[in-house]
């Protein structure tokens, strides 16, 4: 009898499994390469820039949850509204709100520091002082002579320049806001004010938005 007869076939390399990986190597490079990219945009430093209306329920947000901590004024979405251009806004690399201050005018000599908020997880990064240095420069541009601001605090504000005074030297913000406060004559704030005269000629930062 014959031998039965044997058909030859090629082994062939099997590629799926070699694609796959392959595949899923580049996928994991991509995923990778995307992580480190949102890793270096949210680790970028915030940017200042003037607020806009667009703004308003995230600055309202802000001073919420900080309202306590802070000692922070209780302030309405139409207020807030109203005043928008005055506020300074600093922005993380996802496009957060993550600190804000106002530049509220007094009267035509002097402008009053009000809302000044940091998050609480950027506190510690100089973003309260940056701000504060924005609105010192901003208030010289605009023709005020001094920049004052009420504080429980008033250690964090002598290191950027202000200084103590009575409420007294301060009679405008008394015709504006003390008199009608519940602490009036109570009040547990230092008053507190700076010479714009000391602070340097420089353009403010970010008219344009970010």
């Amino acid at each position: 009898m014959s031998e039965p007869q044997v058909s030859r076939v090629e082994a062939r390399p099997y590629m799926g499994r070699v694609k796959d990986v392959g595949r899923a190597s580049h996928v994991s490079d991509a995923k990778r390469s995307a992580d480190l990219q949102v890793g270096r945009v949210a680790g970028r430093a915030p940017q200042l820039r003037t607020a806009v209306r667009t703004d308003v329920r995230r600055i309202h947000e802000l001073i919420q949850r900080n309202q306590q901590a802070g000692h922070l004024l209780p302030r309405q979405l139409s207020e807030l509204s109203s005043r928008i251009d005055r506020f300074v806004v600093a922005v993380d690399g996802r496009g957060s709100i993550v600190a804000c201050g106002e530049l509220a005018p007094l009267s035509a000599a002097i402008a009053e520091i009000r809302s000044l908020v940091v998050s609480e997880k950027r506190r510690g990064q100089g973003l309260g002082r940056r701000i504060v240095d924005e609105l010192k420069v901003r208030a010289r541009a605009g023709g005020y002579d001094d920049l004052c601001v009420f504080a429980h605090q008033p250690a964090y504000f002598v290191h950027m320049g202000f200084s103590i005074v009575p409420h007294t030297w301060l009679p405008e913000k008394i015709m504006a806001d003390c008199r009608s406060c519940p602490l009036f004559r109570r009040c547990e704030q230092f008053a507190m004010v700076s010479d714009l005269d000391a602070v340097l000629e420089v353009q403010p930062v970010a008219q344009m938005h970010v």
